[in-house]
């Protein structure tokens, strides 16, 4: 199946994972009992799955000027993600995500989001080329909201399908939305953009069709290990999650959004599309960390082979 090419404006952070026996208390200090480090921040985690999942991918972002900025922009290349238009912003330190789990499971999270959020719409424009060549454009909310509308915008008129992750939620989006092919969500997202909390099928069903009367084309409502709703153009309903052994959930939206921006980009139907991107993040979650848990294309297909 020939290689399409997805271009993706988003963040970089290094994503820093702690384990230890109890969160930090005001003043405290506890002592960790695993760590560690990887490349991530959503545009970084949603090129890379793409790309090992049957994209070419460019990454349109921005870094600092410290000893991070290497750090990530080489993490993303050897994953054969193209990065000449990731900025190099003199004065501003590369986006940090700090994370600390409990033996119970409990987190604290700490994000800085650094040069990410410098990334203007002079910086998209100037790589409006990356955009008006590819097969679909990817955008999440971790950078300016400049650079996101401009980039949808430049898509948009140039007919490159657009799909937006809106997250992390809280933004309200009533100029994004009709400017979006697709919307993925979580469900605490898709309750934020809808005002309907999602519990259920139902809810996702009912919260998916307001994001669309605001404008949007189809959406896809993620819902961990009950699988994703979908309510799109030509089909809508409810794909049922996979049981899997759940390690990390960290990156699973980002892993289910870069797969279904390959496999609508290769002309998959709305459910088919979906039933990959779900399987991608159901594979995502088995293994540690964001980014070093997407799994490669024949992993999924090979997944979804064994339980049709």
């Amino acid at each position: 199946m020939a290689s399409v090419s997805i271009a993706v404006v988003g963040s970089l952070l290094l994503d820093v994972s702690i384990r230890a026996r109890q969160l930090v208390q005001p003043g405290g200090v506890v002592h960790g009992q695993e760590s560690r480090a990887d490349c991530g921040g959503r545009g970084a985690n949603q090129a890379c799955a793409a790309a090992r999942l049957g994209g070419r991918a460019s990454l349109i972002g921005a870094v600092g000027d410290d000893i991070l900025a290497d750090a990530l922009v080489s993490a993303v290349a050897r994953e054969g993600v193209d990065t000449r238009a990731i900025v190099r912003r003199s004065g501003a330190t590369s986006g940090c995500f700090i994370i600390v789990r409990d033996i119970a499971g409990a987190t604290e999270i700490v994000v800085a989001n650094g040069a990410n959020g410098a990334l203007s719409a002079a910086d998209v424009e100037r790589h409006a080329g990356i955009i008006v060549s590819a097969q679909a454009l990817l955008v999440q909310l971790e950078t300016s909201p400049a650079a996101v509308e401009t980039a949808l915008r430049i898509a948009r008129a140039a007919g490159v399908r657009t799909i937006l992750n809106a997250a992390p939620a809280g933004r309200s989006l009533p100029d994004l939305l009709p400017l979006c092919d697709a919307v993925t969500v979580n469900e605490q997202e898709a309750g934020a953009l809808s005002g309907i909390p999602v519990r259920d099928t139902n809810g996702a069903a009912r919260a998916a069709a307001a994001i669309r009367a605001l404008g949007a084309g189809g959406v896809y409502v993620t819902l961990g290990a009950g699988g994703a709703w979908v309510d799109g153009l030509r089909w809508s309903g409810h794909l049922p999650g996979y049981a899997v052994p759940v390690v990390d959930t960290l990156g699973a939206g980002d892993t289910f959004a870069g797969a279904l921006a390959v496999r609508l980009s290769k002309g998959a139907d709305e459910r088919a599309a979906a039933a990959f991107a779900a399987a991608a993040a159901a594979l995502s979650v088995t293994r540690a960390g964001a980014l070093p848990a997407i799994p490669s294309r024949r992993e999924v297909e090979d997944f979804l082979a064994a339980r049709s």
